[in-house]
């Protein structure tokens, strides 16, 4: 029921043009009233709070849709927010990212690098060494990314615009922030992979589709395979009944998520062809953003590490036993 009524929101407030008007600078307020005055962004919020009470497994539909629409707004991490907020700390008003690895510089200013919507967050909930802050983005000096397009930045507060840290559990904040971020490629993959099946079947050579051809199904079909791999690992992330993913389930999720991203997006631009690569296509949209969520919160690199810290500390236990627990 909550998954239809955001696709219907995001068909109507984040179309394509919508997309590259807030990337040019435009305002995301018509977008972000329509989430929040349906009162999405309460899903994960307690029952006596005003919200939905709902657990990982029955957001993660949702998570996936706002990837497969490249929502331009953290709606996922000010969902996600409400959940990591400590009893009796609310959610300031405004869109609320997310920050996992933040650092406390030797003078106390606080910074973080890559945030996600960082350009247009009101506030970020940063992990800084344990310790879990709510930082206003006003109040932040921000670095763009550099990137065409790019929603998020640097960003670093000065030690006067540094509160005291809030009492939650501030590591659960990464792992949240990555678990999005692998639901998040999940859904844009599943985009790409439609648009070119899409497109394969309409673009005629040769007197026939070609998608009619057997190395372009080859790609094809390995293509739907990581899509469809990405998919369930990201799932694994949102555990039914849960409210926040564990490090190791959020681990595997964004890593087998962002292993997936060169293949996927290069076959889907190299299938499209030459269209594929212009601003005018709409696939830049996608491939873009998997390029930039594979990198958000650490690459496959960082998060295998720690899966595999975590299966060497059980020297008793097999591999295959190991994944079964994972799945289970």
């Amino acid at each position: 029921m909550f998954t239809e009524a955001v696709e219907s929101i995001l068909a109507d407030h984040c179309t394509p043009a919508a997309i590259r008007a807030v990337e040019n600078g435009g305002s995301p307020a018509a977008l972000w009233a329509a989430l929040a005055d349906a009162g999405f962004l309460e899903l994960m919020a307690g029952e006596d709070a005003g919200g939905a009470g709902l657990a990982l497994d029955a957001v993660f539909p949702i998570f996936v849709a706002f990837g497969r629409h490249a929502v331009p707004v953290p709606a996922a991490q000010s969902i996600a927010a409400r959940a990591l907020l400590p009893e009796g700390v609310s959610a300031p008003a405004g869109m609320i990212t997310l920050a996992g690895h933040g650092r406390r510089e030797a003078e106390g200013a606080v910074s973080a690098a890559h945030v996600a919507f960082g350009t247009v967050a009101d506030f970020a909930l940063v992990n800084v060494d344990g310790q879990m802050l709510l930082l206003d983005g006003a109040r932040a000096e921000p670095t763009a990314s550099g990137v065409r397009g790019s929603l998020s930045a640097a960003l670093r507060w000065p030690k006067e615009a540094v509160p005291p840290p809030i009492a939650g559990d501030a590591v659960a904040v990464a792992a949240f922030s990555a678990a999005i971020h692998a639901a998040a490629i999940a859904g844009a993959m599943e985009r790409l992979f439609t648009m070119s099946l899409g497109y394969c079947n309409e673009r005629a050579q040769f007197g026939k589709p070609i998608g009619k051809f057997q190395a372009v199904q080859h790609q094809l079909s390995e293509m739907a395979e990581h899509v469809a791999a990405a998919g369930a690992a990201a799932e694994l992330a949102f555990a039914p009944g849960a409210s926040v993913p564990t490090k190791l389930a959020a681990a595997i999720a964004k890593a087998r998520a962002s292993m997936a991203v060169p293949l996927v997006a290069a076959t889907a631009h190299a299938l499209h062809g030459a269209i594929g690569v212009t601003e005018e296509f709409d696939l830049q949209l996608y491939s873009r953003r998997l390029h930039e969520w594979r990198m958000a919160e650490g690459s496959e690199a960082y998060w295998n590490r720690i899966v595999g810290e975590a299966l060497l500390a059980q020297p008793q236990q097999t591999v295959l036993d190991f994944v079964r627990e994972q799945v289970q």
